[in-house]
């Protein structure tokens, strides 16, 4: 009819967004050092429905998405960032060290040590 019809996205596909926007938000909700609970609370739903977010098995309306940019303090963007590349790649031993890195550090509560462990890795990293 028209010469500009909107093809369908394969369910597939369409499950790997899902899936990798929920990584990009658990990654990022582990850097702030939220646990699911508190970010449940702050966007508005239950922690088992932040928890299928996080895992891809729920697709999050734009108007949920919008509200977790909101709460992480991130352009929504961020979400989809590595998308054509990372494909149902899983996160590799690098990254995951840094995540878990970034949500210790989180939880350490003295700014004094929080300065010197930044202190320590911005040594360690000028030695390379």
């Amino acid at each position: 009819m028209d010469g500009g019809s909107i093809k369908a996205v394969p369910a597939n596909r369409a499950s790997s967004i899902d899936r990798h926007v929920g990584a990009r938000i658990r990654e990022r909700r582990i850097m702030l050092g939220l646990s699911q609970q508190q970010m449940a609370d702050m966007i508005g739903v239950t922690y088992q429905q932040a928890h299928k977010y996080e895992r891809g098995i729920n697709r999050i309306s734009a108007g949920r998405l919008y509200e977790i940019t909101r709460v992480l303090n991130v352009p929504i963007t961020y979400f989809f960032e590595g998308l054509e590349t990372s494909e149902d790649d899983p996160m590799n031993p690098r990254q995951r060290m840094c995540l878990e890195l970034a949500r210790n550090f989180a939880s350490i509560s003295n700014q004094r040590h929080q300065e010197a462990l930044s202190q320590l890795a911005r040594a360690l990293a000028a030695q390379q």
